[in-house]
């Protein structure tokens, strides 16, 4: 095999593996943004917590990155469950203008909380399997990353079966579809609303104990995962369990090429690039429909 073919070889490999971690951030996202028509900006700040829960019940309680990923997820359940209905419900018929800069606030607030509690040091997650690969032929497979990807695409398949064949599914798709109607039908509007945002903090709990596992951890690592999540949503599509697997994959795929290829600095660029050409060929993303969640 010739180096050109094996390099672009190895680099769809890393991108597809990266490119779980990055369909789980904007899985997030999207259902936040899908049934209650609000676009957390402090998304990535949560994907932030989910990281350094994972690290500290590694490294406090010697708990594995993966068996810490279910603690991280329910620790966000929780945290999301109480902010939406405390907080974020009391403004969620207001303006655009004023659910978003309230989640700013809040990605304000937890970075400067997160900075102030672990300072800005720069830590990872280590185990004693972090190094080891697999070797398929010429193509490098880092077994941590082939891990993640193993656990994203879980998180993907039991949210897909959540929201197609559960009550609560029925209940998130149908609020989403029309707010009045579900009403009229008996479903608690207020309590689906909590339980959408404590599931797409869930999600980014686990999303930020993946990407501990590859990437370091610091308190402002969350504006470049909402960023992440943001992109992933747009090329995916808006509502859609599968729009944001592939959107991630895409993600990973073109951040790992334009790095390879063009140099480091290259790779947001492509992928804002590609952001902007499905903004004018398809402005519904590749799966999605405006302001619809489907499992």
């Amino acid at each position: 095999m010739s180096p050109p073919v094996q390099i672009a070889l190895q680099n769809a490999v890393n991108g597809l593996l990266i490119g779980g971690t990055y369909a789980t951030v904007g899985l997030g996202m999207s259902l936040v943004w899908g049934v209650l028509n609000v676009i957390n900006i402090a998304h990535g700040a949560f994907v932030m917590l989910g990281a350094y829960t994972t690290y500290w019940l590694f490294t406090l309680y010697g708990i594995d990155p993966f068996a810490a990923l279910p603690l991280a997820g329910a620790a966000l359940f929780v945290l999301g469950y109480g902010l939406q209905r405390v907080v974020i419900n009391q403004v969620i018929r207001a303006s655009f203008l004023i659910t978003f800069l309230l989640t700013f606030g809040f990605e304000l607030l937890i970075t400067n909380i997160a900075l102030s509690v672990w300072t800005a040091d720069v830590r990872a997650i280590t185990t004693v399997y972090s190094g080891r690969s697999l070797h398929l032929g010429p193509v490098i497979v880092p077994a941590i990353r082939l891990m993640t990807l193993a656990a994203a695409l879980l998180v993907t398949v039991l949210l897909h079966l959540l929201m197609s064949r559960t009550r609560l599914g029925s209940a998130i798709r149908a609020t989403a579809s029309d707010q009045e109607a579900a009403r009229l039908m008996g479903i608690p509007i207020g309590h689906v609303y909590a339980v959408t945002f404590a599931i797409a903090l869930a999600t980014a709990g686990i999303a930020g104990g993946l990407a501990g596992m590859s990437f370091p951890i610091y308190p402002a690592m969350g504006a470049n995962y909402t960023f992440i999540g943001f992109v992933v949503c747009v090329l995916g599509g808006l509502g859609s369990v599968a729009g944001a697997l592939v959107g991630g994959l895409i993600f990973g795929l073109l951040t790992t090429y334009a790095a390879g290829w063009l140099g480091p600095n290259y790779d947001y660029i492509v992928a804002f690039s590609a952001l902007i050409l499905v903004l004018l060929v398809r402005p519904a993303g590749l799966f999605g429909r405006a302001a619809r969640f489907r499992g």
